[in-house]
């Protein structure tokens, strides 16, 4: 597989892990639902793999579902919109990155969340209380370049024009349209900080919701992969889900630590893939990759 585009920087990205987790996908499926997409990393590794028929987007953050939007059907318009914006930071980057936060806070529009992204600490997307974008510029960078980012945003397009839907809104939404045949991949919101204090995310995880609707899906039969809780060293992050539901796990270690490394520890960090009862040996007509009930580890290369 070629390289796949990427143009929405986000933290917590499944781009390094798409390939790893498509491991565990059927061959092929009518349609791949991606309800808790951010970058869609892993909608955009399949489609590079021609794994759907079609694919269907969803987010509960508009504008960023609105980049989606453009992306698939006026990419034009948002590389145009965010090279003005990338363009216009070269006086006073501070200045400039608060403005369009302020503007963005207002208005909402995908071109300003997206030159936010690329801009914002670490790439990491922050919201207040109220809903409001808060995360700080990383004065160390510019951000994406808008000719790279043109590059990205038509190779995403090239990929998902004319087969991708995009849904801005609530992912049970999408959960209930799933049938057999077709594919749900989730990325939920990090349980690490969703029962926090820290409200970083637009939206929190409300776990035992998240865990109603997975018991929905198999009872429908609808096979599904679910990235969930982690690891980093000797400290767990998360619930797991309960054993009811006939999840196998999946272990896919991802590497050193780089916050770990900073702080002068050596911790390796491993995030769970759940594998639905319709994926596994119970649903082999589904799977091309075996995988029994045990737990199971993968490495990242």
């Amino acid at each position: 597989m070629s390289r796949v585009p990427h143009p929405i920087p986000y933290q917590g990205s499944k781009r390094r892990l798409a390939t790893v987790i498509l491991r565990h996908s059927p061959t092929r499926v009518n349609c791949l639902f991606e309800p808790f997409a951010g970058s869609a990393a892993t909608t955009l590794a399949a489609a590079a793999k021609g794994l759907a028929h079609r694919y269907v987007i969803g987010d509960s953050l508009r504008p960023l579902a609105a980049i989606w939007e453009e992306i698939t059907c006026a990419p034009q318009s948002l590389i145009e919109a965010y090279a003005s914006l990338w363009n216009g930071q070269h006086e006073d980057p501070k200045q400039h990155f608060n403005l369009v936060r302020e503007q963005f806070n207002r208005e909402r529009k995908p071109a300003q969340l997206l030159y936010l992204l690329a801009r914002c600490v670490k790439n990491a997307v922050r919201f207040n209380p109220s809903g409001n974008f808060n995360q700080s510029a990383d004065h160390r960078r510019s951000g994406m370049n808008p000719s790279k980012m043109r590059e990205e945003i038509k190779g995403a397009s090239a990929l998902l024009a004319g087969k991708t839907e995009v849904f801005a809104g609530d992912y049970d939404v999408l959960l209930d349209r799933a049938q057999l045949g077709d594919l749900v991949y989730m990325d939920p919101p990090y349980q690490g900080v969703s029962d926090t204090g820290d409200p970083r995310y637009y939206q929190q995880l409300d776990f035992d919701r998240l865990m109603g609707n997975l018991d929905r899906l198999n009872s429908r039969g609808v096979p599904f992969l679910l990235s969930f809780d982690g690891a980093c060293g000797n400290r767990t992050y998360g619930r797991p889900p309960p054993s009811e539901l006939r999840l196998s796990q999946i272990l896919i270690h991802t590497g050193r630590s780089s916050q770990a490394t900073l702080n002068g520890e050596d911790a390796e960090t491993v995030e769970s893939l759940y594998v639905s009862p319709s994926l596994s040996a119970e649903g082999e007509r589904y799977f091309s990759v075996a995988s029994g009930p045990d737990s199971r580890q993968l490495s990242l290369l």
